[in-house]
């Protein structure tokens, strides 16, 4: 298992419709993140800031490969058509990122 965690900005303007949206996730997306070796999977939003940090255990053994079905998927391209304008990228992402992952420097269990 790895612990994984990434942030991003979210519009000021949006934060009531991204939090509207996460508290009715749609079920095949909760079904496909699973399905993707995903667990534990938690975001938290930082107001007034409002920077959201995702943090999740990935359970499988390809992780490039999983994100790229994720990706893939018709039913998470709606969903990421729906969320993605809520969002803003961190200007210091990695190319290629639109959440931008972080390292883990401490972990207590």
């Amino acid at each position: 298992m790895q612990r994984m965690g990434m942030m991003i900005g979210l519009n000021g303007d949006k934060v009531a419709e991204y939090k509207r949206l996460h508290a009715a996730v749609w079920p095949k997306i909760l079904a496909l993140i699973s399905s993707c070796n995903i667990r534990n999977y938690t975001i938290f939003l930082r107001e007034p800031e409002n920077i959201l940090f995702g943090t999740w255990e990935y359970h499988g053994t390809d992780f490039d490969a999983d994100m790229a079905r994720m990706a893939a998927d018709p039913k998470n391209k709606e969903w990421w058509d729906v969320c993605m304008p809520c969002q803003v990228p961190l200007e210091t992402r990695a190319p290629g990122e639109w959440w931008a992952m972080m390292d883990e420097v401490f972990h207590l269990d």
